[in-house]
């Protein structure tokens, strides 16, 4: 599927720091052109090579700001930093709160899986897609920086899907880890069962949620 390219606007170097202490440097870049007019950006890592490793992760200020113990994107976002620095190659930071529906409507959908929905059926109580999110941006965002072929990180098969119907080739997609907590099974758990995340029920199906988060 066409897309009308993107170009860099800006790079610029930013020492990261993690609350556990990890460090590294990143170079963040900016973007000219993006097709849904949000600010994403990517943050390149190590030294990427002719495949480098790339991540696109959805902006989640409950998970990754303010730790949220209800999702998994904090641990997931610390992970992936450090596994592509490792690499070489780039995690896009994507301005899709709540998988595209935005932050007071996440919330709202929090209050009504507080009364038994899982996520998706909160999302679709509200009059909400499951999942708004496109990534033709981020597809512009990966050819503006000169990348066409990567290893995808991530347990998301949509992700993968999208990319390769925007020419992005997508030879592997590696799975993250799993990080669970006492709020967010029910949440990870529905994610498998509902958009195929490869995740192990396995190591879920023995643990019980607590409904405050």
């Amino acid at each position: 599927m066409p897309h009308t390219p993107a170009t860099p606007r800006a790079r610029v170097r930013v020492p990261l720091h993690f609350s556990d202490g990890y460090r590294v440097d990143a170079e963040l870049v900016t973007f000219h052109g993006l097709a849904d007019g949000q600010e994403h950006v990517a943050v390149v890592l190590g030294e990427p090579g002719p495949v480098p490793l790339v991540r696109l992760h959805s902006e989640c200020l409950t998970g990754d700001v303010f730790g949220s113990a209800r999702c998994d994107c904090g641990p997931q976002l610390r992970e992936a930093v450090k596994r592509i620095a490792e690499r070489g190659g780039v995690l896009l930071y994507l301005r899709q709160e709540g998988r595209g529906i935005g932050l007071y409507n996440k919330l709202d959908a929090y209050a009504l899986q507080d009364q038994g929905l899982d996520t998706y059926e909160a999302n679709a109580a509200l009059g909400l897609p499951e999942d708004g999110r496109d990534y033709t941006a981020a597809a512009q965002m990966l050819g503006a920086l000169g990348i066409g072929e990567l290893d995808l990180l991530s347990n998301n098969p949509d992700k993968a899907e999208q990319l390769r119907s925007l020419d992005v080739v997508v030879r592997d997609r590696v799975p993250t880890g799993v990080f669970t907590t006492a709020h967010n099974v029910r949440y990870l758990r529905a994610k498998v069962l509902q958009t195929q995340h490869t995740l192990p029920l396995g190591k879920l199906g023995g643990l019980t949620e607590l409904t405050a988060g």
